[in-house]
């Protein structure tokens, strides 16, 4: 049998020679459009009308064998709402080589949504006297409404007594831009006279995750009381329902609390439930707050209310209803889940106006995000974790509500790394509602990258990491931390046993706001060390507040490295806020380090002390012990000073306030001459690759977006 299959090789491939090279296999192609017909073939001529169609004729034609040529499923121009739970499954997968692809057609726009499409013809003015007095004037003119019942919009949910933004209310859309909930103020924040009563704190007061688990919580879940400047809220109803949004004690934590009562004649207002650090200064600037979805603020063009009892929606349109398209999102789960899938791509689709997470992908392999964009989102753009090999490249995220990316996967365990990649993707405006704790990327697991990305405009951090390997390249990161405080554009901290990261050749500026705490460009939390900060560059970045913050920062922490980096008018290159022997004893023996550095790993053996030496010993520090960070052969231009805390700057490190050598350093081209001085006062300083920084010209499909983006365009400032 063995010569028998063996010869019948052998004459396949003499007769494949004489014949000449055997025909590539032919692509299965399958086209969908809105209009279309599912009981069709599927064709050009008559495609199908649905994503679930599409997906099951792939389904069947893989039955019938192997496609070694791959698969397409072709998406015409218009908007898909898919069913509830779909999935594309192992069932859906491609080959390595051919791939299953969904795809916008040539020049079409398809967009892939979660909302309903409202008419305007279901809107009516406001005759209700009651509720016009409640308005204001001008308002009561312009304000109308909609019987979502008769919509067959279900009901939204009951809203708690305290919980994190986004309000758990519909969001609205016209003409692809968000509407505003109802609020006050209209811009910005009230900000607290006095605080009568901080109430209860739900974390036993401490502010720190090392805090015993055991001891006893406040029995009581009393809330806060201040005093408030004015006398706008008198007019609103608490007993209807009144919620507040703010920074009740720190400039880096914001949540949502609902109002017991409010007294005007004291100008206070009671919260109904304890808040967890209390309402409490615990930051030098002002305590912030705001109201949201108050019927009686409706008073502004865009604005909109949803009142839960009677589901009704009061809505002031910013332009005539007549040829507006009004839409209203309703699906809470993804738009899309990838569960399993291998070899899958996604390719120039737009992903918009939902209530949940745009896209999530679990456990794929070699699944590919191309070209698409993703906007509009209530909370995540992509959720993606586990599997390996995966990629987003080429994409536009904005106006997200709690986030941009997560990306995930590899074994701590084991240190086996994912191998996920962020490539050339623009995200900006991504932390809509939840303002803190809202990062454009999430590195999570071991081994991924993110590179050639441009991130922007946000009022918190940008990135945040944890895991190990993760490398962080040839990005630009510019206007976050443009409100919050003790805060930096990328964050890492609170479990040693994650480092071995690298931020190399990024350009980073405008980061941070005077606010009077500190922030950062790159911050190292609560005893995180091990990692590299290496050929960046850090223009205008972070303020050193009421000490210790610097560009760089480390808290706690020891065995960071920056080195080769270049820092441009900064108030201070390198911060540390070093802690004494007795806080790194507390923290080793508390059970969150116990965990984090015994159980859910192990730094005591390999391959942690294989592949991170300076863990040995780790968990028994020695009183007097040297925890120093590391700066070597950086290059600082115009900077108030060099450092604070433990740095080891013993390595050479050049201060100036002259050129060192930029090329063009008033247009912010920080490219270096090859004969910069630098190269002669900095022994061994490299060149850095700054026009190698940020998004590069690419085409991947035929989207074009007209909200801004710039999958195709360098970087900018």
């Amino acid at each position: 049998m063995a010569r028998w299959m063996y010869q019948g090789v052998w004459l396949a491939a003499c007769c494949a020679g004489l014949l000449g090279p055997a025909p590539a296999a032919e692509r299965v192609t399958f086209h969908v459009q809105p209009a279309g017909d599912d009981a069709g073939p599927g064709s050009a001529a008559q495609p199908f009308a649905t994503l679930e169609r599409a997906r099951d004729a792939v389904r069947a034609a893989k039955s019938a064998g192997p496609l070694t040529g791959g698969a397409e499923v072709v998406l015409h121009a218009g908007r898909y709402s898919p069913r509830p739970k779909f999935v594309l499954t192992a069932a859906d997968s491609g080959l390595d080589g051919a791939p299953v692809v969904y795809t916008a057609a040539p020049g079409a726009e398809v967009s892939i949504t979660g909302a309903l499409e409202l008419p305007g013809s279901a809107f009516q003015p406001l005759a209700e006297a009651a509720l016009r007095a409640r308005l204001e004037p001008v308002a009561q003119q312009n304000v109308l409404w909609a019987d979502l019942n008769a919509l067959g919009v279900p009901r939204g949910p009951q809203l708690n007594d305290s919980f994190r933004m986004p309000c758990p209310v519909q969001e609205l859309f016209c003409n692809g831009r968000r509407m505003t909930l109802a609020c006050w103020p209209n811009e910005g924040w009230a900000t607290i006279k006095t605080i009568v009563d901080p109430g209860t704190m739900r974390n036993n007061g401490s502010v720190s995750d090392s805090a015993d688990p055991k001891k006893p919580r406040p029995k009581d879940n009393r809330g806060g009381v201040f005093t408030y400047e004015g006398d706008r809220p008198a007019r609103w109803k608490p007993e209807q329902g009144l919620w507040l949004h703010g920074f009740w004690c720190f400039d880096w934590y914001e949540d949502v609390i609902r109002v017991a009562s409010i007294d005007p004649v004291k100008h206070e207002i009671a919260l109904k439930v304890a808040h967890t650090y209390g309402v409490r200064k615990g930051n030098p600037s002002p305590r912030r707050w705001r109201a949201v979805n108050v019927f009686d603020e409706l008073d502004r063009p865009g604005e909109y209310f949803i009142d839960r009892e009677t589901n009704r929606l009061f809505f002031w349109p910013p332009a005539p209803l007549a040829g507006a398209r009004l839409t209203l999102a309703t699906r809470e789960e993804p738009l899309l889940v990838v569960e399993g899938a291998a070899h899958l791509v996604l390719r120039g689709l737009t992903f918009e106006e939902t209530q949940g997470d745009a896209l999530r992908v679990k456990d794929g392999r070699h699944v590919s995000i191309e070209g698409c964009c993703l906007r509009n989102i209530r909370k995540l753009a992509i959720h993606l974790d586990g599997g390996e090999s995966n990629r987003i490249f080429a994409c536009d995220i904005h106006d997200t509500g709690t986030g941009g990316i997560f990306l995930g996967g590899g074994d701590r365990k084991t240190l086996t790394p994912a191998g996920h990649v962020v490539e050339n993707t623009h995200i900006w405006n991504f932390s809509v509602h939840q303002l803190t704790y809202a990062s454009a990327l999430h590195l999570s697991g071991v081994g991924n990258s993110a590179r050639h990305n441009l991130i922007h405009d946000a009022p918190h951090q940008a990135v945040t990491v944890s895991g190990n390997d993760h490398v962080f390249e040839y990005n630009v990161v510019h206007d976050v931390c443009v409100s919050a405080d003790d805060a930096a554009a990328f964050y890492k901290g609170r479990n040693p046993s994650c480092r071995g990261n690298v931020l190399r050749y990024n350009y980073w500026y405008a980061i941070g706001s005077p606010r009077g705490h500190g922030n950062a460009a790159v911050y190292f939390d609560d005893g995180d060390g091990g990692d590299t900060v290496f050929g960046n560059v850090f223009y205008r970045c972070g303020d050193p507040g009421k000490g210790a913050f610097g560009t760089v920062f480390s808290h706690g922490g020891h065995g960071n490295l920056a080195e080769n980096n270049i820092f441009i008018e900064c108030k201070r290159a390198l911060g540390s806020a070093p802690w004494n022997d007795k806080r790194w004893k507390d923290f080793i023996a508390a059970p969150l380090w116990q965990t984090r550095l015994l159980q859910e790993v192990d730094i005591t053996r390999a391959p942690y002390t294989n592949r991170y030496p300076e863990l040995i010993g780790f968990m028994n520090p020695q009183p007097g012990a040297v925890r120093d960070n590391i700066a070597r052969r950086n290059l600082l231009v115009r900077c108030g000073e060099l450092k604070s805390g433990r740095w080891d700057t013993n390595g050479v490190n050049h201060v100036t306030n002259d050129d060192p050598g930029f090329v063009n350093e008033a247009a912010h081209d920080f490219r270096l001459k090859p004969g910069a001085v630098v190269f002669t006062r900095i022994p061994g300083f490299k060149p850095l690759p700054f026009e190698k920084m940020g998004l590069y010209p690419v085409q991947v499909g035929v989207r074009q977006d007209k909200a801004g983006g710039a999958t195709s365009l360098k970087r900018t400032e």
